[in-house]
């Protein structure tokens, strides 16, 4: 497992901490220098939440989302807010939730918390929320503090609520990315942590029309 690739778990999470602190709280930051991607990743989540909110077995409700890894609040502004009643957000890095108040403007009197933390130590409110959107960070957890995570994210949802991850994707295997330390998982990995959180697949969609030189993206749904 992953988990094998992190021989020093309090220097892995200070490391990426660190990187994080160094970055420009700019959306081309959130992103690593891909900014010209937000659009088109935006596009595709919209697609895949909206199987959501219709009509269906699996709809949701849309009083509540939380945001994981949000970041300056760029899923928050352009996904969650044009659904959501209200968005809690949650990140590690306080310059970037600060900067978060700026610029979501006048939509920031809607977040309902911010929350500046780990997410192996983020324990979500229970049954508080419909959606929690987790994009771009479970790299940042080890596999053990990933199925921690996801439990307690279990039990902050609503009775018809349903957790996304997106995230990078391996073709096979688990890489260990040195520079902003984290780990990046193929599908098998990543569907036996979810299975050990107890949790159940609803659906997956591979992001498209994203460069060619970074890693699939998938969205995976889950309740």
């Amino acid at each position: 497992m992953s988990t094998e690739l992190v021989e020093d778990e309090s220097q892995f999470y200070c490391k990426a901490k660190k990187y994080w602190k160094a970055v420009p709280a700019t959306v081309d930051g959130m992103l690593g220098g891909y900014g010209h991607i937000s659009s088109i990743d935006l596009s595709g989540s919209k697609k895949f939440l909206q199987r959501f909110i219709r009509d269906g077995s699996h709809k949701i409700g849309t009083s509540y989302a939380l945001d994981c890894g949000a970041g300056i609040g760029r899923i928050t502004k352009r996904l969650l807010l044009p659904v959501f009643k209200s968005v809690d957000m949650v990140d590690i890095t306080d310059d970037f939730l600060s900067k978060a108040k700026s610029y979501l403007g006048e939509d920031a009197k809607r977040i309902g918390n911010f929350y500046c933390c780990g997410l192996q130590e983020f324990t979500p409110e229970p049954n508080r929320y419909d959606l929690i959107w987790i994009q771009w960070v479970i790299g940042h957890l080890t596999d053990a503090h990933l199925v921690e995570f996801l439990k307690r994210c279990k039990a902050g949802l609503q009775p018809n609520g349903i957790i996304v991850i997106k995230d990078n994707i391996t073709q096979e295997g688990v890489i260990l990315d040195d520079v902003d330390s984290s780990i990046c998982r193929d599908m098998d990995v990543l569907k036996k942590i979810i299975k050990q959180a107890g949790l159940s697949f609803l659906a997956q969609e591979k992001q498209e029309n994203f460069p060619e030189e970074i890693y699939h993206v998938f969205s995976i749904a889950m309740r």
